[in-house]
């Protein structure tokens, strides 16, 4: 009987029946960031994106591994580590309870010591569920670095804006690197997740979800002042509308 990898099971639902919407939660009302998390559930998105950010790799000082941990949640929690030396502290967000774990390869400076890590880890919420170990690019990162990495990881997030705060506009070559990245993903022959994070809204939404992307990071444009739920819904609804132009292309 064939094992299925530790990253199987949430990394294939992943796969199947995108792209997918993860909400960003550094813009949400972190005082009630349970009842956030709760709206977001009902509104049928099942990822929330975790912006930990050091003050050090990029401007902000947000969040660490204790912020991971008190989001008891059954949504995906997708850990985004804009830090740097992620080698030393990709452990304490796995033992948090992240389900993905994504780290910049600018900020680290052996990325292969820092998968394998992530692949030899027991994800804290269900052991069978694994740990999505992801690699992110800025803006100006050639995408070639990625490329001695696709053997050993299951998600690349490809940055449309500088990381560092919200708000900003996706950046227009942002496709052609969506592109580039999806050849280089078919060419490595292995099922990788593609993400594309920054500057998302409800006007453009639909058009990145046609891009070939699996999974796409909101923050602002959904907790934008206007109710949550109805943001994510009217988001979603946009991304789902966009499927049948990725199966007809």
């Amino acid at each position: 009987m064939t094992t299925v990898p530790i990253a199987g099971r949430a990394f294939d639902h992943l796969l199947s029946g995108g792209p997918r919407l993860t909400a960003g939660l550094m813009t949400a009302d972190l005082g009630h960031l349970a009842d956030e998390i709760a709206v977001l559930g009902s509104a049928g998105v099942e990822l929330v994106h975790i912006d930990v950010m050091d003050g050090v790799f990029c401007p902000l000082l947000t969040v660490g591994p204790p912020v991971v941990s008190a989001i008891r949640s059954p949504l995906l929690k997708d850990a985004h580590l804009m830090i740097d030396d992620p080698l030393s502290k990709v452990d304490a967000f796995v033992a948090a309870g992240a389900d993905i774990v994504t780290f910049h390869v600018e900020a680290a400076l052996q990325p292969h010591r820092v998968l394998r890590v992530l692949g030899d880890a027991v994800n804290a919420n269900d052991p069978g569920r694994g740990v999505v170990r992801g690699v992110a690019l800025n803006p100006s990162t050639p995408l070639e670095v990625v490329e001695p990495l696709l053997d050993d990881l299951e998600l690349v997030l490809a940055l449309a804006v500088d990381p560092g705060w919200g708000g900003q506009t996706f950046i227009p070559s942002t496709e052609r690197r969506l592109e580039r990245l999806r050849s280089l993903i078919e060419a490595s022959g292995r099922p990788i997740l593609l993400g594309v994070d920054g500057g998302v809204t409800r006007e453009n939404v639909g058009r990145i979800a046609a891009m070939g992307v699996d999974l796409i990071v909101s923050g602002t444009a959904i907790f934008d002042g206007r109710a949550a739920a109805e943001n994510a819904t009217a988001m979603l609804d946009l991304v789902r509308a966009a499927r049948p132009a990725l199966t007809t292309a």
